[in-house]
């Protein structure tokens, strides 16, 4: 009985629910509520450092977060300076080593990190005094070891070297020159020349110039009660010595009248990395900005929803991704569209990326889409409230840049508030197809053409890394790619030499994000190989090949290479492969001359029988190879040669770098040894 009452009771109630819910339709928005934030605490010591206080007391912690507020500075032709500087405030003090700063934090559980805009330090709240005197201890009495200067030095260069083979390396330099020019402390490009230029004094300068409290805010959040935190800045702060801090002259971009087109290479690559771009006058906190950001969000700025990726992913499928972003800034701000796309479509994708920017512009947005993508605004801001910082970085900006107090608590409000025709007016004054960098990185024998169908009549510009222009010059009358080949043979040593060689054991050492390795080859005429990688006496890998059969051995794990892995080995085993390109069927082409780092080179297409192709680059003098790039399912990998040392006769590079995608290998050969006469027990497999 009692079973069937509440079943009566459930059916009931579903009727009454029916009644009074039209679940037909969407629920209308209610009213938009305004926000309670945290609250938090401002006040300013003596030497001018403003302080920021933001109680939170769920978890026995504290942060303190030290701000530098500067004005963009151009570094010149030392670009980088002074993120080299703020790396090396937490390289050793006076008074403790980096080793000993590390030890001490670790010891604490704590965190504590620099960089050219501040110091950031973290700790349980027992721990805050050890904390703050290690935190001042670095912003006090830095000493910049040049020994870490050094490495710095070296890890950069090798993440430039990378860079130069990354697509979006390659065009955030171009289009941050182009928007902003090279001499602008937005659009100047970091080289090997202005790294190396770098010395201790210029970071010394950089800290004693621009680290100073009246410039700077210092941001305590946590387990802290307002007048701990007084009494902590004031012991902890108070000595630091304010000082005038120069102010940086920024030019402001003119930006473009006309759609400007460019082109940057990636040799090999089968994919396009687009962008469409230009600078707009947004400033922060201005009414424009929230609307500005409505209207972003519903072209590019998120979600399976945004028109872009309806368009290019969802319609197309041209691509896994399609965004835009629109930023605001206190000098000058930015818009941007960018996609991965197929080479062989980049014409195609910029036109529909053109149709959906003007698209915003002639075409009101659907009030329910709108209304979506306002609820998706209004619920990632408010996931952002779950983190105290959150309300401290607030708390920054309202000061930084003159907001009003309650400018984020009515932040709900001002977004349930913009309308269809607001969005409409931002992308009238904010989108310009017609005034915008269309810029394409990719293979540029494939995308030239294409961007010429674009651009209808107008330049399309090809930059290098540096964003400098790339003037292609013609070849010499009578040039063919096999007299190329037969250059580099006769810059090897001569047929003759290379044909005498029976075997070579080849010994080097690689660096691999701090690790150093030992890679020993032995190769034997005509096509075997074994390729040993070891750390110490451990061997991680082997590869061998026996002219018929390939292995594969890594981690205790034995794998029979087939199909792709093994048609590259097979090519891959060949001593001096060159000699033989006509006999074995390998194709040439000499697509025209080129530069690499700097050095005039010949561009050649070798494509093996297996139908493998290879973009390779000799030196116009030496007419030895200096870079060569393999494509493969996964986009492509380079290699650069260097430093070529002769060894019975025969030129070997002694120095290799190999990318592939963000990995970046360095190779030092330690020894070469011709003609040893390497048993063939090393091939058996």
């Amino acid at each position: 009985m009692k079973n069937i009452f509440l079943l009566i009771l459930f059916v009931l109630s579903v009727v009454v629910s029916q009644a009074q819910v039209d679940r037909t339709k969407a629920p209308e928005a209610g009213p938009a509520t305004k926000l309670q934030l945290g609250e938090y605490t401002k006040f300013e010591l003596k030497n001018g450092l403003k302080v920021i206080v933001v109680e939170n007391h769920k978890l026995p912690v504290v942060s303190y977060s030290l701000k530098l507020d500067l004005d963009p500075v151009y570094e010149g032709d030392k670009a980088g300076y002074s993120s080299f500087a703020g790396d090396l405030l937490r390289s050793g003090t006076t008074t403790k080593s980096k080793d000993q700063l590390d030890e001490q934090i670790d010891f604490i559980g704590a965190s504590l990190s620099t960089s050219r805009n501040g110091i950031y330090a973290s700790s349980l709240k027992k721990h805050s005094t050890e904390l703050l005197e290690l935190m001042t201890d670095v912003l006090y009495n830095p000493v910049f070891p040049q020994e870490e200067l050094d490495k710095l030095v070296k890890q950069s260069l090798t993440g430039l070297k990378s860079a130069k083979d990354e697509p979006k390396s390659i065009s955030a330099n171009i289009s941050s020159a182009l928007m902003y020019g090279k001499e602008s402390a937005y659009g100047e490009i970091l080289t090997e020349a202005t790294i190396e230029n770098i010395t201790i004094d210029d970071c010394k300068g950089y800290y004693e110039t621009y680290f100073r409290p009246n410039v700077a805010y210092l941001v305590i959040v946590g387990d802290i009660t307002v007048k701990d935190a007084k009494k902590t800045a004031r012991k902890y702060f108070s000595q630091w010595e304010a000082k005038e801090v120069p102010s940086e002259e920024f030019k402001v971009p003119a930006g473009f009248d006309k759609p400007i087109y460019a082109m940057g290479n990636k040799d090999g690559g089968n994919q396009s990395y687009i962008t469409v771009s230009y600078p707009i006058n947004l400033k922060p906190g201005t009414p424009d900005a929230l609307k500005a950001s409505v209207m972003n969000r519903v072209l590019g700025g998120g979600g399976f929803s945004a028109r872009l990726i309806q368009n290019l992913r969802e319609d197309k499928a041209w691509t896994y991704g399609a965004y835009s972003r629109i930023s605001s800034d206190e000098y000058v701000g930015y818009f941007k569209a960018s996609s991965n796309v197929r080479a062989g479509i980049t014409d195609s994708a910029f036109v529909e990326v053109e149709k959906e920017m003007q698209r915003m512009i002639d075409e009101k947005v659907d009030a329910d889409h709108l209304q979506l993508v306002k609820n998706a605004m209004a619920g990632s801001f408010g996931r952002s409230l779950e983190s105290p910082s959150t309300i401290a970085r607030f708390a920054v900006n309202i000061d930084k840049y003159n907001l009003p107090d309650d400018y984020y608590e009515t932040y709900m409000e001002r977004l349930e508030a913009v309308t269809v025709e607001d969005v409409k007016a931002a992308a009238e004054k904010f989108i310009k197809p017609q005034n915008a960098l269309y810029l394409a990185v990719g293979d540029v024998s494939v995308i030239e053409p294409l961007m010429k169908n674009i651009a209808n009549g107008q330049e399309v510009q090809e930059y290098d890394f540096y964003a400098e222009k790339v003037v292609r010059t013609g070849l010499p009358k009578g040039l063919t790619a096999e007299k190329v080949i037969d250059n580099y043979i006769t810059a090897l040593g001569g047929a003759e030499k290379l044909q005498a060689i029976s075997d070579v054991e080849v010994n080097a050492s690689i660096s691999v994000q701090g690790m150093e390795l030992a890679l020993i080859t032995k190769q034997k005429a005509p096509n075997k190989i074994c390729v040993e990688t070891l750390m110490g006496e451990t061997l991680l890998s082997k590869q061998v090949y026996d002219g018929v059969k390939g292995v594969m051995v890594a981690q205790g794990q034995q794998k029979q290479l087939e199909g792709d892995e093994l048609e590259s080995m097979k090519y891959g085993a060949m001593l001096f492969p060159e000699l033989k390109y006509a006999e074995l069927g390998y194709k040439l082409n000499l697509i025209g001359k080129d530069k690499v780092d700097g050095q005039d080179v010949y561009k050649l297409m070798v494509v093996n029988p297996a139908e493998k192709e290879t973009t390779m680059f000799f030196n116009t003098e030496t007419g030895l190879k200096v870079k060569e790039v393999t494509s493969n399912v996964n986009g492509s990998s380079t290699t650069v040669y260097g430093n070529y040392k002769e060894v019975d006769g025969v030129q070997y590079p002694m120095s290799l770098s190999q990318s592939m995608g963000p990995q970046m290998l360095d190779v030092k050969v330690v020894s070469v040894e011709v003609n040893k006469g390497i048993d063939d027990d090393v091939f058996n497999n």
